[in-house]
């Protein structure tokens, strides 16, 4: 079998390219809604325990080839010599060594998700009485609120995540980083960018509510 060799064993040829594949219609459809402008946003899938394909640092998420994803190990270090990852991939590693049962991250940067975030500089978003709160993990019905934590952005990565990190395992609906956007994860492809979506209908049906009410 075709394989890519990586310290723990290898990873079939046919599963990265899929992979890529998953990632490059992930970016094209995110594009397609508005919420990976210009170069904002990574994606990126878990491979295995030890290797994650994500986008590379500058590219537009609506126009990605295979050559704009790349392989990284769990600490954010590149396979291959002279890639270069967003630094941002460390907030994805960071999600993958949390929690083994995630298999995608999406980060994107919608305006409703920057606005909110910065009208009044809130820690958190507060999300209640949709239907759509349903698509979240462990959310029977919309009769609930869910709280978005809101974390000031910051260009130290690392500092940025263990900011990030006493709250990582209680949010059900990702997190927002302050005038830059969200941070949303699942078991798959399809789980991720079925909350991703779901994240930026509701945040943007806040900040139409608060329109009205202004």
């Amino acid at each position: 079998m075709n394989s890519v060799e990586n310290d723990s064993g290898s990873v079939g040829v046919a599963q990265r390219e899929e992979a890529v594949q998953a990632i490059i219609a992930a970016g094209q459809r995110l594009d397609a809604r508005g919420w990976v402008p210009a170069t904002a946003g990574n994606i990126s899938i878990r491979l295995d325990e030890s290797r994650i394909v994500i986008t590379r640092s500058g590219g537009h998420k609506g126009f990605l080839t295979p050559y704009g994803v790349m392989d990284v190990d769990l600490e954010g270090r590149p396979f291959n010599a002279g890639d270069k990852p967003s630094a941002e991939t460390l907030l994805h590693c960071q999600i993958y060594a949390a929690d083994p049962s995630v298999g995608a991250v999406l980060h994107g940067h919608s305006v409703a998700s920057t606005v909110l975030s910065m009208a009044g500089k809130p820690n958190e978003l507060l999300l209640s009485d949709y239907e759509v709160l349903k698509v979240f993990e462990g959310q029977k019905t919309h009769d609930t609120t869910l709280r978005v934590p809101v974390f000031d952005n910051d260009q130290d990565i690392a500092r940025l995540a263990r900011e990030v990190a006493p709250l990582l395992d209680d949010m059900k609906a990702g997190y927002v980083i302050r005038g830059h956007g969200v941070y949303v994860w699942g078991a798959d492809m399809d789980i991720a960018l079925a909350r991703f979506e779901g994240l930026e209908f509701l945040l943007a049906c806040e900040l139409e509510r608060r329109k009205l009410t202004s």
